[in-house]
């Protein structure tokens, strides 16, 4: 099957639920994955509307719903062209998935983590001085649950995530807070590997975390940087590391808890 020519696949996606919006994921993922690269004008309305069966009110709301992410633009007498990188919206929560979906993880979690290293620490050391009774609860609540499910990993990273979230959370600053989807994706990106392995790992792992809420609760800044810190240096290192001793595992086991 070519890349313009419809398939049986691409019809049942549109059996159900919003054409647009499922046309939006179809060549959301296709973007990002390569399939048309930077600068390439997209197939004619034609042709798209012969892939996938739609109307032409369909197609153009999700060219719109494209636009708005920043991954492609129109142009009189050209056609709807894929902009360059630079211009994508990483922070969108559909442009994160489609980098999951399509994207090796281990290719994924470098670049996420560098921009979690930038963000979390000063998080921490501001959190340290804004956080309510309330702020230090929800983090506390995370920490336990990441305890209760420490041998369960679709719940140990959910919990691991609201412990991260709580702590962004507790600056007061919705600027700092609106990162929770990098950080999601930072996490789903390298899955089990930061908590794969001797129980001792798992262990040092979930006091780290209790050491960066002890910080923040007793609001001291610097320290709560510094911890938070080390634990994503620590989990970083410990996802290289299972990346490198395994690389099929990573590819097929997507995703758990990265810190």
């Amino acid at each position: 099957m070519t890349r313009h020519q419809r398939s049986d696949s691409a019809v049942h996606l549109y059996e159900t639920g919003s054409s647009s919006s499922n046309l939006v994921n179809v060549l959301g993922r296709e973007i990002v994955s390569g399939a048309y690269a930077e600068g390439a004008v997209l197939p004619n309305e034609s042709a798209m509307r012969d892939r996938f069966g739609i109307s032409r009110t369909a197609l153009r709301e999700a060219y719109s719903k494209l636009t708005a992410k920043g991954l492609v633009e129109a142009r009189p007498r050209v056609g709807t062209s894929v902009r360059q990188r630079v211009y994508w919206n990483m922070l969108d929560h559909d442009v994160l998935a489609w980098h999951l979906q399509t994207v090796p993880a281990d290719e994924l979690a470098s670049d996420l983590y560098a921009l979690r290293r930038m963000i979390e620490p000063a998080a921490a050391e501001l959190a340290a001085k804004t956080r309510s009774q309330g702020d230090i609860a929800n983090i506390r609540k995370a920490l336990e649950a990441m305890k209760r499910h420490a041998t369960e990993e679709a719940a140990l990273v959910e919990a691991d995530f609201n412990f991260h979230v709580a702590i962004l959370t507790a600056t007061k600053n919705p600027f700092i807070s609106s990162f929770s989807s990098l950080i999601r994706a930072a996490m789903l990106s390298v899955f089990s590997l930061s908590w794969r392995g001797a129980e001792v790992i798992k262990e040092h792992r979930l006091m780290q975390h209790e050491l960066v809420a002890e910080a923040i609760e007793n609001g001291r800044g610097n320290l709560a940087r510094e911890r938070m810190e080390q634990l994503l240096d620590e989990s970083m290192d410990d996802a290289k590391a299972a990346a490198e001793s395994s690389m099929p595992l990573v590819r097929e086991n997507r995703p758990a808890s990265e810190g």
